[in-house]
């Protein structure tokens, strides 16, 4: 009996310390989340800046620049086309840089404004936003879209579906053609994907990403962002007291109710609204704390600043602020030490992009002995050695060259030294090169060769070795 009394009294405690929950996340019986469509300063900012990044993306391989495609990435010829830059696979050190540099500016943005890039630049909420407005145009608002989901199946329905995939699809293959026209010439991928004359491997690759838009776009959404995207689990650890990201204050808004309008209350000033769950892409309430799955796309901000100014409160109970800011201190960004930490090793990183770009040379030598024999010896007594020069003109123009030999013996070049080489060719140059016993050292001597373009500085030298008898 009393262990019964005990047993009661257990379960009694364990009840009384359960916190309820209530589900306002707008998840459909099928797991998908439906946006409420949201307008104000914020939205607006962050579709421009969409806007901005859809129109570069979708335009820059077809800027023309000096008579070919100032953006290419040639997988065939294996080479990178800058902006009259050609960048070959030795050079691919310097992408390296610019990837890593990328991510220490990414990690110094996020020390003041938290995941803004997720909700502002990031392709896949970017794409996902624009698959949401198609979804809102075709299929209603976002109850309607909750009631046709819940509808059994008809004609209406069947339409609106069919279109909605329709329509995905046709953005999809735009954004495959988009994507592999940064790989292959712009203004032929398009007229050949659409009229079938693209060959089978540039037809597969632009389905596949194709198919990777429509699905990640059109069916994952905020999956990709809740459980695939790695930032999500790690940018916390960039976050300090300083750190501006979307916050609700809790001190202000607390405690939540709903009330009529121009009614004195005794409650803080959030109206339960839920407005701010509804228009949230990842689905979460913002009201229950900071949260990885929170992109900072300032939806539930504008959405709450409306309803403040429906019921005449201060705008901004949800707004981009830090912990510090909430608490009423005010620290200078400057001192902290991410803030330094980042700042300095994104400086390194460009430094190195600068003195890797500087050292870097628009020719490539590369000397070869030939291995048939080390000398020869000619009738008039002299010693030949023979090389093959391997030269490539990495610039977009052709070039004009011409080849010196040194050394510490009196060299000579046998052979035609100026050469005109194409853009982007690698020229193989036999040369032989003579010398007169009684000047050479030893049986093994350096010699260096030396490729220099003419009217210009640039040059390139590599030595090799003269052999000669015992």
């Amino acid at each position: 009996m009393p262990n019964k009394n005990l047993s009661n009294l257990l379960d009694s405690a364990q009840t009384a310390q359960r916190i309820p929950v209530k589900n306002l996340s707008p998840v459909t019986s099928s797991g998908k989340i439906h946006i409420r469509e949201q307008k104000g300063q914020l939205q607006q900012l962050r579709t421009g800046i969409n806007g901005l990044f859809l129109a570069l993306f979708f335009l820059l391989p077809f800027i023309s620049y000096e008579g070919r495609q100032a953006i290419l990435f040639d997988l065939s010829q294996q080479q990178f086309i800058f902006f009259g830059t050609t960048l070959w696979p030795q050079d691919f050190t310097i992408l390296a840089w610019v990837f890593i540099t990328a991510a220490f500016l990414l990690f110094f943005i996020t020390v003041f404004w938290g995941r803004i890039w997720c909700g502002y630049l990031c392709p896949q909420t970017s794409w996902s936003f624009i698959y949401v407005w198609i979804e809102t145009r075709i299929e209603g608002s976002r109850n309607k879209r909750y009631a046709l989901d819940k509808a059994p199946w008809s004609v209406d329905k069947l339409k609106k579906r069919l279109l909605k995939h329709i329509a995905w699809a046709t953005i999809a293959l735009f954004t495959g053609c988009g994507f592999i026209a940064y790989f292959v010439p712009a203004r032929d991928l398009y007229l050949d994907i659409f009229s079938f004359g693209a060959s089978f491997w540039v037809t597969a690759w632009v389905w596949f990403f194709a198919i990777c838009t429509y699905l990640n776009a059109g069916w994952m959404r905020e999956q990709m962002c809740l459980h695939c995207c790695p930032y999500a689990r790690f940018q916390s650890a960039m976050f300090d007291a300083n750190t501006k990201t979307v916050t609700y204050d809790a001190s202000r808004g607390e405690t939540r109710g709903p009330r009529k309008r121009n009614e004195p209350s005794s409650l803080g000033d959030c109206v339960d609204c839920n407005l701010c769950v509804e228009v949230c892409p990842t689905g979460i309430d913002i009201r229950n704390g900071l949260q990885y799955e929170c992109i900072n796309c300032g939806a539930c901000v504008d959405a709450c600043n409306q309803t403040m100014n429906k019921f005449g409160y201060p705008a901004n109970l949800i707004s981009y602020t830090s912990e510090n800011s909430l608490a009423g201190k005010a620290e200078p960004f400057y001192e902290s030490y991410k803030f330094l930490a980042y700042g300095i090793a994104a400086l390194i990183m460009v430094s190195v992009i600068a003195v890797d770009i500087y050292n870097r040379n628009s020719i490539e030598l590369n000397v070869l002995r030939d291995r048939q024999s080390l000398y020869r010896e000619t009738v008039d007594d002299n010693i030949e050695n023979s090389f093959t020069l391997k030269i490539r003109n990495k610039t977009q123009q052709t070039r004009l060259y011409r080849i010196y030999v040194s050394g510490s013996n009196a060299y000579q070049l046998v052979g035609e030294a100026n050469l005109t080489i194409k853009p982007g060719e690698q020229l193989d140059y036999p040369v032989t090169v003579l010398a007169k016993p009684e000047l050479l050292a030893g049986t093994r001597n350096e010699i260096t060769f030396t490729v220099a373009e003419q009217h210009n500085y640039s040059q390139i030298s590599q030595q090799s070795s003269f052999f000669a008898p015992i």
